[in-house]
């Protein structure tokens, strides 16, 4: 039985990767802001863009099996560069635009046998980094919420967190710009290598599946080993 999975941004990247695995088997909604690379998904496009829209507004069918939320940010700078306004976009970006999606969509996941919700952390709020300070700040918020909702609403859907490193996406560019420093980058982990697109995608196909129906409140950390294993 096909599941209707709606994905908050996803038209590149993670995202994008994603919806070339779950779409052959599911109802597939990506609410974005623009179509990019989607030409070639078999989806249903809805324009959106989760800091300024209501999710409400959109027309998505009453009953929703999966949601997918992908918007972040990569503001590495020193903290004394960061001003109180980039911490509050950040926040606004990652943290309070999933509230205000989740919250409006609270019916429409309800009324599925049980939903999976799936949002995005980061493994420097495990490893503290320097320069992610306003990224771990917003990215532990979503840590703490998911945890809290995944109780607050069991059994009726899941609710777990993907918490990926350094994954070769446009958010990226800049920290993977040229050979030197991918390879400086992907040396840091235990796995010699930064993250790909695929890596993570991975998982939101397990999460979303009937695979994981026993997992909710759980934060996985796809990184290369970097937030648990000391190999140097």
């Amino acid at each position: 039985m096909r599941k209707n999975i709606l994905f908050i941004g996803g038209s590149y990247g993670i995202g994008l990767e994603s919806a070339k695995i779950l779409t052959s088997e599911n109802n597939l909604f990506i609410a974005s802001r623009t179509k990019e690379g989607l030409n070639e998904i078999e989806c249903t496009h809805l324009t959106f863009d989760a800091s300024k829209d209501d999710i409400k507004e959109l027309e998505l069918p009453d009953t929703l099996d999966g949601l997918v939320y992908f918007p972040g940010s990569i503001k590495l700078k020193p903290f004394k560069m960061l001003s109180p306004e980039i911490f509050q976009e950040e926040m606004n970006l990652n943290f309070f635009s999933l509230v205000k999606v989740v919250q409006g969509l609270l019916p429409k996941l309800k009324n599925s046998e049980q939903a999976s919700l799936i949002f995005f952390s980061t493994v420097a709020v495990k490893v503290g980094m320097p320069f992610h300070t306003s990224i771990s700040a917003a990215k532990g918020a979503i840590e703490g919420f998911a945890k809290s909702l995944a109780a607050e609403y069991a059994p009726s859907f899941r609710v777990n967190v993907i918490s990926p490193s350094l994954t070769d996406t446009q958010l990226s560019e800049k920290l993977l710009s040229n050979d030197a420093k991918r390879e400086k980058m992907g040396d840091r982990h235990p796995l010699k290598r930064v993250g790909n697109p695929k890596d993570i995608a991975n998982a939101v196909e397990f999460l979303i599946s009937e695979k994981s129906s026993w997992m909710t409140g759980q934060i996985l950390g796809i990184d290369g080993g970097l937030s648990t294993l000391n190999v140097h």
